[in-house]
């Protein structure tokens, strides 16, 4: 499965802006050399759209990472994740299991709760 992203209107990649400046640092930078954000071990945070949540990189050589409820530093509690609806939403829609299947568009990023 690959990188979800989020797009704007016009499909440019947006952007998205954190709870603190440092946040949206570490969460949007860009290596040169690693296009993947879990190969670059510059890397240590990690956003999933998808899921409305944050993490910190596990750098095993997959895509891991451990979900945190706080920021690491400006301790603002962050939204709580919606990995459980993602998963809820689309078994309704009949994707026994979503990660395997093709799913619809607007779930491989932050489309399908932001639409309602």
């Amino acid at each position: 499965m690959g990188e979800v992203l989020s797009f704007d209107e016009s499909g440019e990649i947006k952007e998205k802006r954190h709870c603190c400046e440092q946040m949206t640092e570490r969460i949007n930078y860009k290596c040169s050399q690693h296009p993947n954000v879990f190969d670059c071990p510059d890397n240590l945070m990690y956003y999933s759209p998808r899921f409305n949540e944050y993490g910190i990189i596990i750098h095993d050589g997959g895509s891991s990472y451990i979900t945190i409820d706080y920021c690491c530093w400006c301790g603002v509690k962050l939204p709580e994740s919606k990995r459980d609806e993602w998963f809820d939403r689309l078994q309704e829609l009949g994707f026994g299991n979503p990660t395997e299947q093709d799913i619809p568009k607007e779930f491989l990023s932050c489309e399908w709760y932001e639409k309602t």
